[in-house]
């Protein structure tokens, strides 16, 4: 970014001063340190921090459960039938969806965990022939999609070390050795399109930090007739999502990390619009997700609600709806991603530029440097003479909570709902008198 920076505590508290959504941090619970002292919590691309009308939320639900027990699915305020519906209009603005592309049709809903929904997606959309079945993905892939794909392939009869294409960091000069650019990715699919069934991606790619051009990667994907989806765990409630718009064909994403939704929270799905209206997809059906008017005959013969909501199983837990509702509720407070991403560019480039003044060197951004290609996560690998495990060690001794991630990075993320510039500030004291 252009727009300098000036060294200093003074700067960095002037700056919290002019922060326009600087009070949302007084609507989370900051964990303290053994001194009483709070945290300096940059592990949101993690963990996110608890709401705190998250226990009022939860606590109207454990008090409608004591008081009418089985009628609270039908009875009071927000009865349980339809509570995920609640939840669609505020999580399709975060991801850029449609909740009404079309009478009621919703292409998100909140159910299951990110890997079920994945499997639940692979099924309808991952349909391989001898021809055209590789799953291109990113090397490195975080486990749980790799595994997901790997057996997906197996189960469809493919040698998954043939079937996944692992896209990797090309050689091009203008960029880092770390990042996989969207010119790779045009490369591949142009050299191996016609043997590619599905293209799954991350938004956000949990080691690197780096963001991927979702919105080309798709159209490129489509030219060569490809079902293209995103793993959105580090990209939403991170980055400005436009999936409708994006033509993007299905995602899914957890709500635990910058949704603040509370550990093994129920994750996100979305299905575009053109493919949730289709009744003839074959998909894992269960009863939550059959027509809603005739869900309780109990007759035999699926009939999927039009939208996301088709691929619904069960009926979702609704404490852990009410926690994720309850921090919904502060991203629409705060206007949406717009003014968010707006922030996390400036706090994110602060903390780069303190770290090339202050460090240099001794440290290396395996993000990119582009913070069109980044979110809020910066990914650092200790150069010093130092280990790494041993400076996180000296950051957590000090008050401060990021996050390690093997082999040897320690992935910093200043959380624009929560953190400030003083923060950075002092994080990067900390990080020097720890090398």
């Amino acid at each position: 970014m252009n727009e300098p920076f000036q060294p200093g505590r003074d700067f960095a508290v002037a700056l919290d001063r002019g922060d326009p959504l600087g009070r949302f941090r007084d609507q989370f619970h900051i964990p303290r340190s053994e001194n009483g002292e709070e945290e300096i919590y940059f592990a949101g691309n993690s963990l996110g921090l608890l709401p705190k009308r998250a226990p009022k939320y939860v606590d109207e639900e454990l008090e409608k459960w004591k008081r009418l027990a089985v009628k609270a699915h039908f009875s009071g305020e927000n009865p349980w039938m339809p509570y995920h519906e609640l939840l669609a209009e505020p999580m399709a603005k975060l991801v850029g969806a449609s909740a009404s592309a079309s009478a009621s049709i919703s292409e998100v809903v909140t159910m299951n965990s990110l890997t079920v929904n994945l499997h639940l997606m692979m099924a309808s959309f991952y349909r391989p022939t001898r021809e055209r079945h590789r799953i291109l993905l990113e090397e490195h892939a975080f486990p749980s999609d790799d595994y997901a794909l790997e057996s997906q392939a197996i189960v469809h009869g493919f040698d998954p070390a043939e079937a996944l294409e692992r896209l990797r960091p090309g050689d091009h000069k203008h960029k880092g050795k770390h990042s996989i650019d969207t010119e790779d990715v045009a490369q591949v699919l142009e050299r191996d399109g016609e043997s590619i069934a599905l293209v799954l991606l991350p938004g956000v790619q949990y080691y690197t930090g780096q963001a991927f051009e979702i919105e080309a990667i798709t159209r490129l994907a489509h030219a060569k007739g490809c079902v293209v989806g995103f793993d959105l765990a580090h990209a939403a409630g991170n980055l400005v999502l436009r999936l409708h718009e994006w033509n993007v064909d299905f995602a899914v994403w957890c709500t635990y990390k910058y949704l603040n939704s509370g550990p093994g929270s129920v994750g996100g799905c979305f299905v575009h619009e053109r493919l949730g209206m289709r009744q003839d997809l074959p998909r894992l059906a269960g009863w939550w997700g059959h027509e809603k008017k005739s869900r309780f005959r109990m007759e035999p013969g699926f009939r999927p609600i039009p939208g996301a909501e088709g691929w619904q199983l069960s009926n979702p837990p609704i404490l852990s709806l009410a926690a994720i509702r309850a921090s919904l509720g502060v991203f629409m407070e705060a206007g949406g991603m717009e003014p968010l991403r707006e922030k996390s560019l400036r706090l994110t480039a602060y903390l780069e530029w303190l770290l090339a003044r202050e460090i240099g060197d001794s440290v290396e951004i395996l993000t990119p440097a582009d913070p069109r290609r980044r979110g809020c996560q910066l990914s650092l690998r200790v150069k010093s003479n130092r280990p790494g495990r041993t400076v996180l060690e000296k950051l957590e001794a000090s008050g401060v909570t990021c996050d390690w991630r093997e082999p040897d990075v320690i992935r910093v993320a200043p959380v624009p709902l929560y953190n400030r510039y003083e923060e950075v500030h002092r994080f990067v004291e900390i990080l020097r008198n720890a090398l």
